[in-house]
């Protein structure tokens, strides 16, 4: 039963007591969990629950899009597609599609005059979901997960003057220009919403209604929180919201597999570097590929969990042979037990990577072989850069081809291998496959110089080690490179590098020498190359959300702290 809501402040009589409504409350999965009123689900911060939005096309191909009264409480006199609002608490609408259906055809006599008769012959196409959130002002906020249904009639309307002002049905071009605010459009204020379903839904499938109706998309996307302009509010936060989506799948299978080792001393220190934290970035990776090549499955979970097994195994040795104390804000594995069971638990590691990919009913026997010969490429290349890494230690010159090919297998190797095995586990032809791991490797390179970048420019707390850790222990990095090969004068950086350690003002000193000599700068220009290398990769896929994702995770590169 709803709750008797009085008027609210200056706004409309009939659209307080709408505010009574029981809408459904809902989890970031879309489970209902409860029932909540539209003032609770909208008023302050607001309250995660179900919406539906319509989108009506003509024989024409033109959509009907309505302008929201200005007595609306939420979102007044904006522009929206063709009906939008949520389904309630009540028995016809709080079961699944079926009952959002219901709940569409209940708005579409109210706001827009379509009777239920008529609209119950509809073919309601429901091509998927997208989470977001969007403030208003102050007082008024949507956090929904929207449902999208897409019908195709030459219906008539006799809009409700109380919900909507004025109705137009317009093509393709004129929703453009709406968007970009030409023309009669500028001043006007378009919905969110509809901004995101557009972008989202219509534009990577050319805007076409039949082409949209026929995408059926099952998974939700994770838009985070937006401005009134459909961006992202926090640069990134599609991604993060994504990996978030899929990381406590991916953890339990990463927990689950260690859990095969008995001996508690040896169990501790496999799983020490998982409780820092971190995105588990790589173990989602190909998981996130699988998607934008088209192709996702079970078995990307199983592989991902290999793959950060085995990168957490590196992590471990290199700690090791770098006697580094800190991972992830923890101390190192080596340092919390010892040397010995340190490199015992790595070497578990390693064959449990490969165990679990063995015993995996998710993943296909003509492609285990595939992914098995790729992960064990990877971590021969990984190990081969960790070599050349040691043995630059003691090299008089090191060129920046030397430095670029060690990465390239130390690091990159890693971010090729998930986006190669998320490829082959999608069933992508073999031009999509290299497509992929070429972009795997750029992104790698591009993450490693920022890495590089960050240990100079970052802080010990923000980077969960100590920072300068490269300078002091004398890395031959792409910055060192450049510096050393450079005619300046850097007497605070000669110092420094490769003295085991120095105080704060020494190492301020020395990174100002290097931004003053251009080393950083050029270091960035490098990131930057191998960053366009990677976007012209994606740019071969078809364009999609999930490869709007993975173009989120290449420019994030640029502005992570890792």
């Amino acid at each position: 039963m709803a709750p008797e809501i009085g008027k609210i402040g200056e706004h409309d009589e009939i659209q307080s007591e709408m505010m009574g409504e029981m809408c459904l409350v809902v989890d970031i999965d879309d489970n209902v969990i409860g029932a909540e009123s539209k003032l609770s689900c909208h008023k302050d911060d607001g309250i995660r629950h179900r919406a539906f939005s319509v989108l009506i096309f003509d024989s024409q191909g033109r959509l009907l899009v309505q302008k929201r009264s200005t007595q609306k409480i939420t979102f007044p006199g904006v522009w929206a597609n063709s009906c939008c609002s949520h389904p309630l608490d009540i028995e016809s609408e709080n079961t699944g599609n079926d009952g959002v259906k219901n709940a569409a055809r209940r708005k579409l006599d109210q706001e827009l005059g379509i009777p239920m008769g008529i609209s119950e012959d509809w073919a309601f196409q429901h091509i998927g979901r997208m989470e977001y959130s969007c403030r208003w002002n102050e007082d008024w906020i949507e956090r929904e997960v929207d449902h999208i249904m897409v019908v195709n009639s030459d219906t008539e309307v006799e809009h409700n003057e109380n919900e909507i002002s004025e109705v137009r049905w317009v093509d393709s071009d004129e929703i453009s220009r709406m968007m970009s605010g030409e023309g009669d459009w500028s001043g006007e204020v378009i919905a969110p919403w509809f901004r995101l379903i557009w972008q989202k839904f219509a534009i990577p499938h050319e805007c076409a209604p039949l082409k949209m109706a026929s995408s059926i998309n099952e998974d939700i996307i994770y838009c985070g929180e937006v401005n009134m302009d459909g961006d992202s509010v926090n640069p990134g936060q599609t991604l993060l919201d994504a990996l978030a989506n899929h990381r406590e799948r991916v953890e339990g299978e990463i927990m689950e597999s260690l859990g095969k080792m008995e001996q508690k001393n040896l169990y501790g220190a496999m799983t020490h570097l998982f409780k820092g934290g971190g995105k588990r970035l790589r173990a989602i990776l190909p998981r996130l590929v699988g998607e934008a090549v088209g192709g996702e499955n079970e078995g990307h979970y199983t592989l991902g969990a290999s793959i950060e097994i085995i990168h957490n195994f590196t992590l471990i040795h290199d700690d090791i042979i770098d006697q580094d104390p800190i991972r992830r804000g923890l101390d190192a594995v080596h340092v919390e037990y010892d040397d010995a069971t340190a490199i015992n638990a790595g070497d578990a590691m390693l064959a449990v990577g490969f165990e679990i990919l063995a015993e995996s009913d998710d993943i296909p026997d003509n492609r285990l072989g595939h992914l098995i010969t790729s992960i064990g490429e990877m971590v021969r290349k990984v190990a081969e850069g960790q070599q050349e890494d040691i043995e630059f230690e003691t090299r008089e010159e090191v060129s920046e081809q030397d430095y670029i090919e060690m990465i390239a297998g130390k690091t990159s190797a890693m971010f090729e291998t998930c986006a190669r095995t998320g490829a082959i586990l999608a069933d992508a032809d073999r031009e999509t496959i290299e497509n992929m791991a070429e972009w795997g490797l750029n992104l790698g390179l591009c993450f490693q110089l920022m890495d590089d970048l960050i240990d100079v420019t970052g802080d010990t707390e923000t980077l969960g080690k100590p920072a300068g850790s490269d300078i002091v222990q004398g890395k031959m990095t792409l910055i060192a490179i450049h510096a050393k090969q450079s005619d300046e004068d850097l007497p605070n950086f000669d110092t420094v590098f490769g003295s085991g350690d120095c105080d704060a003002e020494s190492m301020t000193k020395a990174v100002s020498e290097l931004e003053n000599s251009g080393s950083i700068d050029y270091a960035r220009s490098r990131a930057m190359h191998h960053h366009s290398i990677a976007h012209q990769c994606l740019g071969r896929l078809p364009k999609s959300p999930a490869v709007e994702i993975l173009k989120e995770l290449t420019d994030f590169q640029l502005i992570r702290i890792s």
